[in-house]
This record gives C-alpha cells, sequence and structure tokens, in this order.
C-alpha cells in the first residue's frame, strides 16, 4: 500500500490554527462550543420558566443578559458543521473506504459493518467527551484549544484525562480477538 503525501503538513496546520487562535482570542475571545449550547438553553429558560432556571446552580449564572445565542458561538458551531462537510466531499476521493463505500477495516473486523451501530457509538462517544467537558467548566476545543494555550491547569488535566482514556478503551475496544 503506497502512502499518499497529505494536502497541507500537520505542521503548517498546527501553525495556522496557532494563529487563527491568536487572532480569534484577541478580536473576540476564547475559541469554544459546548457554552453556546448552555448559553442558549438558560436564554430559553430565563424567557420559558424563569423561576426554575434561577433555582438551577447551572443555568443561572448563564443567559439572563444574553441575547438567544445568535453570535460568534453558533457560526462556530454551524462552521464546524459545514467545514466537515464540505472537506469530507473535496476529500472523499483520498479516504481510504471511499473507494468501497465501506467502513473502516478496523471498525468492521470488530463491529461489523452496521452504519446504525457505528453512528450509535460515535453519538455515544460524542455525549460522554461532551458531559466530561462540561463537567470540567469547558468544551473539548476549549480546553485542548484555548484552555492549553492560556495555560489553564483545568485544561491539561481534561487533555491528560481524555488521552489516557481514548487510549485505553482503544486497547479494550480493538484488543486481539480469539
Amino acid at each position: 500500500m503506497q502512502e499518499e503525501k497529505a494536502i497541507i503538513s500537520w505542521k503548517v496546520a498546527g501553525i495556522a490554527l496557532g494563529l487563527l487562535l491568536t487572532l480569534a482570542t484577541f478580536l473576540v475571545q476564547p475559541l469554544g462550543v459546548s457554552t453556546q449550547f448552555v448559553v442558549t438553553d438558560a436564554a430559553v429558560g430565563h424567557r420559558v420558566a424563569p423561576e426554575a432556571t434561577a433555582k438551577n446552580t447551572y443555568l443561572k449564572k448563564y443567559g439572563e443578559k444574553e441575547s438567544w445565542g445568535v453570535g460568534y458561538g453558533w457560526m462556530l458551531v454551524f462552521g464546524m458543521f459545514a467545514g466537515g462537510l464540505v472537506t469530507s466531499r473535496v476529500l472523499r476521493a483520498k479516504q481510504p473506504e471511499a473507494d468501497k463505500g465501506s467502513m473502516p477495516k478496523m471498525w468492521e473486523s470488530v463491529f461489523g459493518g452496521s452504519r446504525s451501530k457505528r453512528f450509535a457509538a460515535a453519538f455515544g462517544g460524542g455525549v460522554l467527551l461532551l458531559f466530561g467537558a462540561r463537567l470540567a467548566g469547558g468544551c473539548t476545543s476549549g480546553h485542548m484549544i484555548s484552555g492549553i494555550s492560556q495555560m489553564a491547569l483545568s485544561s491539561f488535566i481534561f487533555g491528560i484525562f481524555t488521552f489516557g482514556t481514548a487510549i485505553a478503551v482503544a486497547h479494550l475496544l480493538y484488543r486481539q480477538r480469539g
């Protein structure tokens, strides 16, 4: 199997991401996504059920003076979806599984070819990751990109546990069977 050259070097992409992060922090605020959902939930809660929202320790600090969540945060959320969709379409031919329209071989060998099972696993993993990130006071992009660059202790702890858990779970799921 011949290895193809990447369209953009990971080093160049890393430097570009760092420069973009610096610009975003300078112009607006540190990059983060999951807080936008909380701000929107709280804004709706303060309008629909203000007493219940004010009693909720988590939600009462968000949304009272916020708009309905329209702003850079939602632009970032929608931009992530749009960027992922565009990138997947543009680079589809470069994906190893694209020629067959199948699952990654490693996944298929352990879990079979069910797309719904793969979607459920990805969705469940994302929910767990988001829960842990919010528990640590941020989100994955906020902790891993903005928080670490700002030397936030909670972000380093989140990063260590995220990668450590990912490695451990991958070893459990993909260990040699049989």
